[in-house]
């Protein structure tokens, strides 16, 4: 498996509290990644550590082989963009003002726009569908329309690697699918790697050809979708009874909640199938 970004003996906390511990994890090249797991389970604390967001307690993340927290801002920034959970920009901004801004890692001067900046300014608006919003405010976009322009920034940045968190929070469904196939595209189409917190399985198992579930900052569960998204990995990450069944569309693994599974603490033993079933009932 080829990897630009990686993860070594990686450690994250905020404050006293340990969130990831000693976390190796690689991020294949030219795939859709999907970080999957519970709330706290360290998603977004692990995805805000690749980003040089975070600084860690203990390893670190590797870019190229190269200590990626050592290396200038703007160096990563040209390698790497991020797309934090619900970003804001100021009232009145434009689109295109908003996606101007992917390109500040590559000028030499504040405000200086060249005409390879306009070039790939242009090129990111077409690349998402956002050409004809360019001079619309970005707060008078629908949801979806605004998260096609954050993309629209990140893609102007230029970069090989996209990391997103949670891009399709709060859009209904319409909108999170035309996200979901914006970045799906730029995948297929460009050979972009993107890293992307989900809490959507079903998104996850059929956009991303890899997931990586996560419990307590530990990965317990790595591989292609049809590996990962299984019954046991539903109770053991999200302590979740489900049936999981083809996509008649697609193929993948589609996820059927249908209870929650009991604790392990709650029962003495897996075996003792009736305890279980009781307090299944109990819980319904």
């Amino acid at each position: 498996m080829n990897t630009r970004l990686n993860t070594s003996q990686l450690s994250l906390a905020y404050g006293s509290r340990q969130i990831v511990q000693e976390l190796n994890l690689h991020v294949p090249d030219g795939l859709i990644t999907a970080l999957v797991g519970a709330n706290g389970s360290g998603k977004s604390t692990i995805l805000k550590a690749m980003a040089r967001i975070l600084t860690p307690a203990q390893g670190g993340v590797y870019l190229d082989g190269k200590l990626i927290h050592r290396q200038p801002t703007k160096d990563v920034a040209k390698q790497l963009a991020i797309l934090p959970q619900n970003p804001s920009s100021p009232e009145g901004l434009t689109v295109r003002e908003l996606v101007s801004f992917g390109r500040f890692p590559h000028q030499k001067g504040f405000g200086n726009i060249s005409s390879e900046d306009n070039r790939m300014i242009e090129w990111a608006l077409d690349a998402t569908g956002m050409s004809l919003f360019s001079s619309r405010p970005v707060d008078h976009l629908s949801g979806g329309q605004r998260q096609r322009a954050w993309i629209a920034m990140a893609l102007a940045q230029g970069t090989e690697v996209l990391l997103l968190d949670e891009p399709t929070t709060f859009l209904d469904m319409a909108h999170q699918m035309e996200v979901m196939t914006l970045l799906e595209k730029l995948n297929k189409e460009q050979k972009r790697t993107i890293i992307m917190v989900v809490h959507d399985l079903n998104h996850a198992a059929r956009y991303a050809q890899h997931l990586v579930a996560l419990k307590d900052g530990t990965v317990l569960y790595e591989g292609q979708p049809d590996e990962v998204m299984t019954s046991q990995m539903l109770r053991d990450v999200f302590n979740i009874d489900a049936d999981i069944i083809p996509d008649p569309r697609t193929g993948t693994p589609l996820c059927l909640p249908y209870g929650l599974a009991v604790d392990s603490s709650i029962a003495e033993s897996d075996k003792d199938q009736e305890y279980r079933d009781d307090r299944v009932k109990a819980l319904a």
